[in-house]
Formats: structure tokens, sequence, C-alpha cells
């Protein structure tokens, strides 16, 4: 009964319920926004880094990281081959062996990452494959590098032209050789873009003196949530005594500082946001107080329990608030894809988000739990405002609220 005369309430004044509805609409709008941009430009940067090249977990030999030369090498031995068939979370293995080298060609010569790897695991990985701007993949067998744009942009290269290595091999074996070059990848990483070069494993290995040696093994995963699960069961099948075993925030703390630093900032936006959140519903509230006064006096003269019209009034702001949230998302979530397909580019700030080796765009996260908690949020906010009403009406004085 107190249901039905609480729709029937609502509908009563359509202007109203709208207006107060579409405050609360406006407000899962812009805090679903604000978060799914944040999130998406967050993603967008792990994933410039991580699935670019690091991967999500990693295995080098113990110690490693701390001093990370290719003295440090190590071979694959038959606990590492199993992993991929014995942890269901890992979907690729991908071996690698990498340190500096100059680079060369004519009179210009420049600091690289050579990463010797195998093409086909790589892809799985990075898809690098699908980054090429110019040229073709390489292959296994073959004696060629595929460089980035960026070192082929510093050397004044083009396809076909050969590159000179110098480099430190394996226990200080001199590394140098020419390679031509066979294809270009474009990242979005610019840090990544301005020094990546790849050649087949086996060459890299002969290269730097180190057969059948390598420096790291990326493991690929579907999910940064299987990153837990995985590092333990990677631990227990190959132990800890040799190896290190590591995840992209352990290799990458200076990425997860930033981001903790930006969150924590953005809960005092996140704290104002919601403030005049909060102002503003609470304004639609109050004058749907307001202008129901003489109706409330009246139902309670003729003899209508406080308790039971508190309630009433409590369950229409209810039903407004559920019905502002399902606004909200139905707005948020067409705006938020739009920005997921068309990142925002932030074109006064390339030089900034390339010296922390960032692409300079923000695309919008396209997760349906960020506007289910904002709804959520907002609708908490809703009821909790609407204490002052339920008050209102158990404090209402019938002769005083029927005055003209």
């Amino acid at each position: 009964m107190i249901l039905k005369l609480a729709w029937r309430n609502i509908w009563r004044n359509r202007r109203r319920t709208w207006i107060t509805a579409s405050s609360i609409a406006f407000a899962v709008l812009f805090s679903s926004l604000i978060d799914s941009i944040e999130k998406g430009a967050w993603d967008n940067m792990i994933d410039n880094v991580v699935n670019f090249h690091y991967g999500f977990i990693q295995i080098h030999k113990k110690g490693y990281w701390k001093d990370r030369t290719i003295n440090n090498a190590f071979v694959i031995d038959e606990k590492i081959e199993k992993l991929q068939s014995e942890v269901s979370e890992i979907k690729a293995m991908v071996p690698r062996i990498e340190s500096f080298a100059l680079a060369a060609f004519d009179e210009q010569t420049v600091g690289v990452m050579l990463v010797g790897t195998d093409p086909t695991t790589e892809n799985l990985l990075t898809e690098l494959e699908g980054r090429l701007s110019d040229g073709s993949y390489f292959t296994t067998e073959e004696k060629v590098v595929v460089v980035a744009e960026g070192v082929a942009e510093k050397l004044k290269m083009s396809l076909g032209d050969t590159l000179v290595f110098i480099s430190e091999g394996y226990h200080g074996v001199n590394a140098v050789g020419k390679y031509p070059i066979k294809g270009m990848v474009s990242f979005g990483s610019p840090d990544l873009n301005k020094r990546m070069v790849y050649m087949p494993l086996k060459e890299a290995q002969w290269f730097f003196g180190a057969e059948d040696l390598v420096t790291s093994v990326a493991l690929k995963l579907d999910k940064k949530e299987d990153i837990p699960n995985s590092i333990v069961a990677v631990s227990d099948k190959i132990g800890l005594e040799e190896y290190e075993i590591m995840d992209w925030e352990e290799m990458m703390p200076e990425l997860v500082k930033a981001m903790e630093m930006d969150t924590s900032g953005n809960y005092i936006v996140y704290f104002i946001l919601y403030t005049i959140i909060s102002f503003g519903i609470f304004g639609t509230i109050l004058m749907m107080m307001n202008e129901r006064q003489f109706e409330l006096g009246i139902m309670v003269a003729v003899g209508m329990q406080k308790l039971r019209l508190a309630i009433s009034i409590w369950m229409e702001v209810i039903i407004i608030g559920l019905l502002g949230a399902f606004c909200g998302i139905l707005l948020a979530a067409p705006i938020a894809f739009y920005f997921h397909e068309n990142p925002i580019r932030i074109e006064g700030l390339v030089d900034v988000y390339e010296k922390f080796g960032f692409e300079p765009v923000m695309p919008a996260s396209y997760d349906w739990q960020i506007f289910f908690i904002q709804a959520m949020i907002v609708f908490v906010l809703t009821m909790l405002l609407s204490i002052y009403p339920i008050r209102k009406v158990l404090k209402i004085n019938a002769v005083e609220a029927m005055r003209p």
C-alpha cells in the first residue's frame, strides 16, 4: 500500500520528479566519466610499458634485477620449460637475451636496447608484428633486425640499411656485428620507441657469445588478476633458490608510486565532487519538501500516521534515486565508449608525457564496474540525504503546515 502510494506520488508532479532524477543522473554521469578517464589513462600507461615489453611476470636468475648485466644470464632448464603446461594461467613464455649496445650508421650513433627474442612467442606477448609500420617481421633463422621508429629516425635510416652494433658480450666477450633492417615498429611508449632493437634469439645469443643463455623469460597472462596465483604456482614449480620471479609492480616501482600519488590526489577531487553532488541533490529534495508542505499537513490532519508518511516519502526518494542512477549509467556508458575508442590526445603535454615514457593520450576505461560503483555511491548519498525529509515529516505540525 505504501509503495503504491509512493509510486503514485512521484508521478503526480512529473516535472519535480524529473528535476530530482536529473540531478542524480548528472551526478552519476560526471563522477563516472572522471573515474573512467582516470582509470583508462593509467591502464593505457601500464599497457604502454607492461604489454609492450615487460609482461606481467618475468623470471630471472637470482640477483639479475639488481645487476642487470648479460653475465647474469641463465640456461632454461626442464622445470621452466614445463611451466606453460603445468600452470594454466600462463598463455605464453617469451625467452629473451637483452643488453645495451651502441648502434651506428654512417656518422650517427645511438645507444639502444638490443633484444634477442623468439619471433613467435614475442608476437603473442607484445603483438610486435602488428606494430610494424614498415617492412616485414623477422623469422627464427634470419640474421636481420627490426628497429623502433625513433631509432631509425635518429640514425636517419631506412629499410635495407645496415646497422653496426658494438657491445660487451658474456663475460667480457667482444660483441660486434652488422645487420640489415628488415622492419620498423612503432610503440605507444615514446621511451621504447627511441631505444628498442629486436633480432632473432639464436642470432643474439651468438652476437653476445652466450649460446643457449637468456637473461629473462617473460610470461603472458590473460588478466592482471591472475598475477598472485601465477607467482605462487611458478615459485612452487621452479623454486626461489636459483631464480627470482617478479611482477610488473616490482619491476617498475616508480610507475606504481606515481599511480598511488595520483590516486591519493584524486580523493580530494572526488570529495569536492561528491560534496557538490550532495548539495545539488539536497537542493532538489528541499524544493520537493517545501512544495508539498500543505499536502503533507492535510494527510497528517486526516489521520495518516507520521511514520507511515515518512516511510512513503523515503520510498519516493529511493525510487527517484534508482531512476536517476539508472539514467546516469545510460548517459555515461556511450560517452565513455566514445572516448574509449577515440582517446583524448593531450597536445600541450606531449614533451612531459614523453619524459615519463608514456603516450600522450587519455582513453576512457569502458569497465561497467565503474558505472555501477559510481551509481551506488551517488545512490547511497541520496539515501543519506533522505534522512532530512523523514525527520521533517516526523516533526511536522499539521496546523502550521496547512497555513497559506
